[in-house]
């Protein structure tokens, strides 16, 4: 009898076993399986990179009381932060198709991780200027060497997914760090620079040392025009900047001005990092759900109904007057920052001819900089009439940013379709 009964274990055992770890493996087949090691390699390393972002988020807050300056003052050093951001974007898509995107990638780590301490010692008002300058040339400059890397590894049919597993990593790290970065800016603001430049140099130092260059050769480019002209010619391309940047204007804003208006209604640093968090475990809880349903759609009207939820959230700041009424809100507008990073930069990547990744992901990315330039610049002038001014025109922006990226659907479809025949 025990040893009809041991048998009995073993008939059933492996069924027991093997059933669940099947089911496991269908769900993640989809999501995460088929790409390359190298491309692994860079998730780990934004991982990485965005489990110490710590500076951004609270860089108004630091200004403002570490370094005693006013609401104008620190709203004209985030926008120089800013400018600068838009010439590293520029600076970084030349670099990617010139000399590669690994070298791009390391450079800008490490030199951004410098300039991060820079800004942490830095004690006049010259020498904050300064250093912000240094870093904002340098904190974006990766972006599309990054962008240009996957795009080289990924086949246009997964680059989607693969996109949208980057957002998910850099939202992962982000949710740690916004709780931890909150409780550690009550303490004092250094330790937040020391932590953000070291996982900076880990990554640039991770890249340099397991990532291959993928940059096409140069003798299948040869003849080929390549420069910043040709980019600007895609009129195409530069419309969907353009929607782009009104879109960012209005998302930098939970980056910039929020933290500034929740405190003003006396809710400090670690309300801040709660709510903002509310944002990572959102999309690090949803995003991996539905982002390859949303990137089977057509790209472009995703685009445009998440700008529009975007727009639609912030404008809803406007009447929150508690932390959960703010968490509330950033639950809504994640939603919609869920549906556009799904497919924003496949749909750039499919826009670009390969020679001019860099600087097709360099136009895209100055989009980003220049909202988080005049996020800021025109943030804090309208925090100054008041939360609702500022609030509302975000809501406006973001609805005129949804309808112009639907009108410009007709457009993109026909370039896809044109590309693939």
């Amino acid at each position: 009898m025990k040893i009809v009964n041991v048998t009995a274990l073993d008939d059933t055992s492996p069924t027991t076993a093997t059933e669940p770890s099947s089911r496991v493996a269908a769900f993640l087949q989809p999501r995460v399986g088929g790409f390359p090691r190298s491309f692994w390699t860079l998730w780990a390393g934004t991982l990485l990179n965005r489990l110490g972002t710590m500076v951004e988020p609270f860089l108004g807050l630091y200004l403002t009381t570490a370094r005693g300056l006013s609401l104008g003052e620190a709203g004209i050093v985030m926008a120089i932060f800013g400018t600068g951001s838009i010439v590293g974007q520029l600076i970084g898509g030349s670099m990617a198709d010139r000399i590669g995107r690994r070298a791009t990638l390391s450079f800008s780590m490490v030199a951004t991780g410098l300039s991060m301490l820079a800004l942490g010692y830095a004690q006049s008002v010259p020498a904050v200027v300064a250093a912000a300058v240094a870093l904002g040339l340098t904190i974006d400059m990766y972006r599309p060497a990054s962008d240009a890397m996957v795009a080289d590894l990924i086949s246009p049919a997964e680059r989607p997914r693969a996109y949208g597993l980057l957002f998910w990593a850099i939202n992962l790290g982000f949710t740690f760090s916004m709780v931890l970065g909150g409780t550690l800016a009550r303490q004092g603001y250094l330790t937040l620079f020391w932590i953000d430049a070291v996982t900076c140099v880990l990554f640039g130092v991770l890249v340099w040392r397991a990532l291959p260059e993928t940059r096409p050769d140069k003798s299948k480019d040869d003849g080929e025009p390549g420069g910043f002209k040709d980019v600007l010619r895609d009129r195409l391309m530069v419309a969907c900047t353009l929607t782009m940047l009104a879109y960012t204007f209005v998302l930098m804003q939970c980056m910039t001005t929020m933290p500034l208006a929740m405190k003003e209604q006396g809710l400090g640093p670690a309300s801040y990092g709660v709510v903002i968090a509310v944002n990572g475990i959102v999309i690090v809880t949803v995003q991996p759900l539905v982002g390859a349903w949303l990137s089977r759609m057509n790209h472009s009207l995703v685009l445009s109904v998440g700008m529009a939820v975007v727009g639609v959230g912030f404008g809803m700041f406007a009447f929150a007057t508690s932390l959960w009424a703010y968490a509330t809100i950033v639950l809504i507008w994640t939603i919609g920052e869920i549906t556009v990073a799904a497919v924003a930069k496949a749909l750039v990547a499919d826009l670009a001819p390969p020679h001019l990744r860099g600087r097709y992901g360099g136009l895209w990315g100055m989009a980003w900089s220049a909202g988080f330039l005049l996020a800021p610049l025109g943030g804090t002038r309208l925090l100054e009439i008041g939360a609702p001014a500022l609030w509302l025109t975000c809501g406006a922006l973001g609805l005129v940013a949804g309808l112009s990226q639907w009108m410009l659907a007709p457009a993109i479809r026909r370039r896809a379709d044109f590309s693939s025949h």
